[in-house]
């Protein structure tokens, strides 16, 4: 499987210099940080605004293809005809063009949920309303604790904006050997790992024998996205929500957190036997 090289540096609109006071460091005089862009981004579906997310200028392309599918407007890539995007003085505009049979059901189920700020379930008005993934999670073959492990021990090379300005989320979808495939950034997590979704639909990339790494916590959202996406299992570096357990476990979904280099914790599901295991 081919693996994307890791960029060099991220595009230069994606952060900005700072000059913040220091205190309490030895020198304690000004000196310029880079901080990562948060641009209000309006996705528009034909002539009628959807949502207004915080996001990086960055993907989104991406960003809006992954989002379209985890929020139930699309079932798959192919009903999104064209995206257009129009910077703005105040922000981003990103107008997405639906096949007419699938704009029409849009239209049946909009609702209201401009200011959101890359949260999953904003602007939701009940408990019966809450996007949940219709179905089980894929069957995948069982991740070997060794490719987490090579995973994350490479992931730290693909995120250029995360290493200038350590403000960004990262989520990567990973082969099933730990090598690091597409990675996408973003300021929010849940926009990360839809712009890693939108990524690989729009690369017609369908081969789900591998893993999602994401460098956050493990909410109920995150869960409900990689299932919709079709992954079979899900790693984080942070600790999951009680919901996101629940959900997992419903689901079918090995649910792996507080994933480091040296260990991680399986809360639902299981991964593959280590070699050793396997000859006893």
């Amino acid at each position: 499987m081919r693996r994307n090289d890791p960029p060099a540096q991220p595009p230069a609109s994606l952060a900005v210099s700072a000059r913040p006071l220091r205190f309490g460091a030895a020198d304690p005089g000004a000196r310029e940080i880079e901080v990562a862009v948060e641009t209000p981004t309006n996705i528009v579906y034909g002539t009628m605004p959807y949502a207004v997310m915080m996001a990086s200028p960055s993907d989104l392309e991406d960003f809006v293809t992954g989002f379209s599918l985890t929020e139930g407007i699309v079932r798959e890539a192919s009903e999104i005809r064209g995206i257009v995007v129009e910077p703005k003085d105040e922000g981003v505009v990103v107008t997405v063009d639906l096949a007419p049979g699938r704009f029409r059901e849009h239209l049946a189920r909009r609702r209201n949920l401009s200011g959101r700020t890359s949260c999953g379930i904003c602007g939701v008005e009940t408990i019966e309303d809450l996007p949940l993934a219709g179905a089980a999670a894929r069957r995948t073959s069982p991740v070997p604790p060794a490719a987490i492990e090579a995973a994350l021990g490479s992931l730290e090379a693909h995120q250029p904006l995360g290493q200038l300005t350590r403000a960004v989320h990262a989520a990567a979808w990973c082969d099933s050997e730990g090598g690091i495939v597409t990675v996408r950034e973003d300021v929010g997590r849940h926009n990360a790992l839809d712009k890693l979704i939108g990524a690989r639909l729009r690369a017609g990339q369908q081969d789900r024998e591998g893993f999602l790494l994401v460098t956050s916590r493990a909410s109920f959202e995150m869960v409900e996205k990689a299932a919709i996406f079709g992954a079979g299992t899900l790693a984080a570096i942070s600790a999951p929500t009680s919901l996101a357990i629940e959900r997992a476990r419903h689901l079918g979904l090995t649910l792996v957190a507080v994933a480091r280099r040296d260990g991680c914790i399986v809360f639902t599901g299981a991964l593959a036997p280590e070699p050793e295991s396997i000859a006893r």
